[in-house]
């Protein structure tokens, strides 16, 4: 079995361009796409969260601030609450599967992503807040800009696996964009990859599997006029 030693000398950072479109036409803001390479038939290199830095899914002006983070499976994400009103953050879907209850202003809650996946975060309050964490095994991976520039540094040569993730990209899309490739010496470019943006934004349910209900401005669990 080939491994991928730590010590060989570093690539060149990979280059690609992520291209949304709707309708066939691109779309003017192409970021917030996830391209990453898992090695095929090779040892991976370490991916661990550096423990003196725990990312943070900030739950501010009824949004998560940022909407998506990509962490090593195993690393903890912190959830706190810089709102004026309780929160309720949970994942019941796929990948990360937890429900912190309610938990107020100033307070935080911590989650570890212990297996890889793709978790949608949401708000057992607030339907309008929303998140993707996404946990990897592989270091190989980027977050495309507004123009749709992806940089994925340090790739050693050798085989892999390429997939994609979009929040409003179809699993299906995602999955026939998925594909083998080969990383020779000095390759520096990963190419252009055109993804589809598609409906698939759906009104979810709340933890309980039922409709959110309507804010009573008397609960202490809602904001206030």
């Amino acid at each position: 079995m080939l491994t991928l030693s730590v010590c060989a000398p570093a690539q060149q950072a990979l280059k690609g361009h992520v291209q949304i479109t709707r309708n066939g036409h691109p779309l003017a803001n192409a970021s917030q796409a996830v391209v990453w390479l898992t090695p095929i038939g090779a040892n991976l290199a370490p991916f661990q969260q550096d423990g003196s830095h725990i990312p943070q899914l900030v739950q501010k002006n009824k949004s998560f601030q940022p909407s998506l983070l990509v962490v090593p499976v195993g690393g903890k994400v912190e959830f706190p609450n810089h709102d004026p009103f309780f929160h309720n953050v949970f994942s019941l879907f796929e990948g990360k599967r937890f429900d912190l209850g309610l938990y107020e202003s100033g307070t935080t809650r911590f989650v570890e992503f212990d297996k890889p996946g793709v978790s949608f975060i949401f708000c057992n309050i607030h339907a309008e807040m929303s998140a993707v964490v996404i946990a990897l095994t592989t270091p190989y991976y980027g977050i495309s800009d507004a123009r749709g520039e992806v940089s994925i540094p340090n790739v050693p040569p050798g085989r892999y696996a390429l997939k994609f993730f979009h929040s409003s990209v179809a699993p299906d899309g995602l999955r026939a964009m998925s594909r083998e490739i080969t990383i020779a010496p000095g390759d520096t470019a990963l190419g252009t990859f055109t993804l589809t943006e598609t409906d698939i934004t759906v009104a979810h349910k709340n933890k309980y599997g039922r409709d959110y209900d309507r804010p009573d401005p008397n609960s202490p669990a809602y904001a206030r006029p």
